[in-house]
């Protein structure tokens, strides 16, 4: 594979001759660069008017590779053909080099280019580009590889020190200016390269004029990146770091047709895939055409979140820490999670979600110029007082690990620091579940206080300045974000409301709706083919009272006939064809059903939701008034639910103590859940806590 190598736009801010000068002290060779042995001239050539001047160098390196593989090689040092081509009417050097040494084995090629600042010709800007082809080397083709770019690094992170270096030899010398060519000098004969001579000639000292210094833009003309722009804005990268970035923004430049991600956004992708630039590229691009197809960019401007997230969800921003990364709080003890899914739907969550982290997007850039250091991230405080099970509602954990797939997808490497507070008892336990799942680069973020350990030395304090701690957490900084509660059922969606919601950023919802007649119950079949397994419900009775039934049979049902109710077959007696494994409950309209049941035998398990027939007085055999009442509100005999269902192997199921093997016939919030550990991925469990 080919190793390339492009480095930003670096900027001395001297005059190009100053520089050259500089430059040509490096020859014959030079003490700082411990490698470089030794170099000849093997040919040069001056123009008549001395503006041109082209030499040809050989240089000996001493590369620092182990003793076996230099005995192997057969060499101690390694040869280089350097050609360089000056033109001091245009101000410019242009540099070539590439391997003598193994040059059928191995393949290096630089170019290099010094030249004049496009808006300030009293600074010089250096560009240099770089590949490495091994196609053999005796089966240590790894080795030698990992060795060139070691070797390439450390001269590149050199290369600025060393001019700089010569240039402070130089004014301590005196020497502060060096006169341009012109036209004039053509009947001088041409300056020697310094390298030639055994003490160069003193060029004449001029009083240099004061010129205002204007930094290279961060997208020039040329649309190069400036070496002090990337290190102000984006951070101290490796030069092998800085090259990626360059090369992939390049090719975005080249052949993506819509809008440039910025520089910060692209270097996000590129470290979440380590620096891999085909592995950046390609998640960068699935990105870029989610984000034009779903027209991200605009979000912020054109969606305003409904109110019942304004009021309900516990989440907001509020100031900054220490390091100045945005804050992020979210009360998620406090939180409605279920709620909120049954009154927005996933789509609106989703698109709330995405507000927050665009919003973080903005203020990561907005603080960067704010405390003049880059800010690529930001932190979240998670407040966990009032979480308990409820919170793990599975519906709602599983449309949130669906939101957080986007998120994962779109926003990596936003999350700087996780703090969570008062963490309950119950959260160890969860912990204990999840942390194998979460790797150790991701736990480094996680910093976990119990009760009230986190108001005490190396609490809160160590990472957000005490005249901002929230109110609610001891401090005296009033915070913004809602207290929460529970959401009211009239805010949660119909069935029809679910049925017609506008095309959503994922394909399917986790809910299923189903219409009961009297007559005619809704099924639905689950084979099991492992005993122990665990079949899983959460339904909602949108209209009507139902009676639900689990039932089991050991052959597999006939496809119901056009005039048949349900899977059941009328032939079929209750006992012997197939048994009742839970008591039938009655759910009325507006309750939330949530349970689980362990099966004991493999076989086909059915779940029946059937129309609610009113029970008469057992005295007078009359129906009752409540129930009379309560037919005459169901039109057409029609009951309506919306149901989710979902199967567990044994060794992913886990309950509470108190949850039985039956139908949990509970109906509010406070609802038992059921905990997969199949569900989350690495690190949905960092997420899941961060968004809902």
């Amino acid at each position: 594979m080919v190793q390339k190598y492009q480095s930003p736009v670096r900027v001395y801010k001297h005059p190009f001759e100053l520089v050259m000068a500089a430059y040509e002290r490096r020859f014959p060779t030079c003490h700082l660069i411990p490698m470089f042995v030794a170099s000849d001239v093997m040919e040069e050539e001056t123009s008549e008017d001395g503006a041109n001047q082209r030499i040809e160098r050989r240089c000996a390196l001493d590369v620092d590779a182990p003793r076996l593989l230099k005995r192997i090689a057969g060499v101690d040092y390694v040869y280089f053909i350097q050609k360089n081509t000056m033109n001091r009417k245009e101000r410019t050097l242009h540099i070539e080099s590439h391997n003598e040494t193994f040059s059928n084995r191995v393949i290096i090629h630089e170019t290099c280019c010094y030249s004049v600042h496009p808006e300030n010709e009293e600074w010089t800007c250096f560009e240099q580009t770089a590949s490495l082809d091994i196609k053999s080397f005796f089966g240590f083709e790894s080795t030698v590889e990992k060795i060139a770019m070691k070797q390439y690094a450390s001269s590149i992170n050199k290369g600025k020190e060393i001019i700089e270096y010569y240039l402070k030899e130089l004014q301590d010398e005196g020497i502060t200016h060096v006169p341009r060519w012109t036209s004039s000098s053509c009947s001088l004969p041409p300056p020697r390269p310094t390298s030639l001579c055994t003490s160069p000639p003193e060029p004449p000292k001029l009083v240099v004029t004061p010129v205002v210094a204007i930094p290279l833009p961060a997208n020039a003309k040329d649309n190069k990146l400036d070496a002090d722009y990337i290190k102000r804005y984006l951070g101290d990268l490796t030069p092998l770091q800085e090259s990626c970035l360059i090369r992939l923004r390049k090719w975005l430049q080249e052949t993506h047709k819509g809008k440039i991600p910025k520089d910060e956004h692209i270097l996000r992708f590129l470290r979440a895939r380590d620096f891999n630039i085909d592995k950046a590229r390609e998640f960068l691009c699935q990105s870029l055409t989610w984000r034009k197809q779903h027209q991200v960019d605009y979000l912020l401007e054109k969606w305003s979140s409904p109110q019942v997230l304004q009021d309900y969800y516990t989440g907001g921003w509020h100031h900054h820490d220490r390091d100045g990364r945005p804050l992020y709080i979210l009360r998620l003890g406090q939180m409605d999670t279920k709620g909120l899914v049954r009154a927005l739907g996933e789509e609106s969550l989703l698109r709330h979600v995405l507000s927050i982290n665009e919003e973080g997007l903005r203020r990561c850039e907005e603080n960067t110029k704010v405390f003049g250091r880059p800010i690529s991230c930001w932190t979240c405080l998670v407040d966990l007082e009032g979480l308990n099970m409820r919170h793990l509602w599975r519906p709602g954990v599983k449309a949130l690990l669906r939101i957080i797939e986007v998120v994962e997808a779109n926003y990596p490497e936003t999350l700087g620091r996780l703090l969570i507070l008062r963490a309950p008892r119950v959260f160890p336990v969860l912990w204990t579940l999840v942390s194998p799942f979460i790797d150790e680069n991701t736990r480094k973020k996680f910093l976990i206080y119990a009760g009230n350990d986190y108001q005490g030395p190396g609490g809160l304090v160590d990472y957000i300045d005490k005249e901002i701690i929230p109110d609610f957490l001891g401090g005296e900084c009033m915070c913004e974000v809602p207290e929460g509660g529970l959401v009211p059922k009239s805010m949660y969606r119909t069935a029809e409301e679910v049925e017609t919601e506008d095309i959503r950023l994922w394909t399917e919802t986790i809910y299923q709706s189903a219409s009961i007649f009297k007559g005619a119950p809704h099924e639905l079949l689950i084979e099991i083919i492992d005993a122990s397994s665990v079949i899983t419900w959460d339904f909602d009775v949108c209209k009507g009272d139902v009676v639900f039934n689990i039932y089991h049979s050991k052959r597999a049902p006939q496809p119901p006939r056009k005039d048949a109710s349900g899977l059941i077959d009328k032939s079929w007696t209750l006992g012997q064809d197939y048994s009742m494994v839970e008591s039938p409950l009655t759910c009325k309209e507006g309750e939330s059903v949530q349970g689980s049941h362990i099966t004991r035998w493999p076989g086909f398990y059915i779940l029946q939701w059937k129309f609610h027939n009113m029970a008469a007085c057992s005295a007078t055999n009359l129906p009752r008034v409540d129930d009379v009442l309560a037919t005459l509100q169901v039109s057409s005999h029609k009951c309506k639910v919306m149901y989710y269902t979902e199967v567990l192997g044994s060794e992913d199921f886990r309950t509470l103590p108190s949850l039985g093997n039956s139908v949990n016939p509970t109906f509010s919030l406070q609802s038992a859940p059921v905990l997969s550990l199949t569900t989350p991925s690495s690190s949905s469990f960092l997420h899941s806590v961060f968004f809902l």
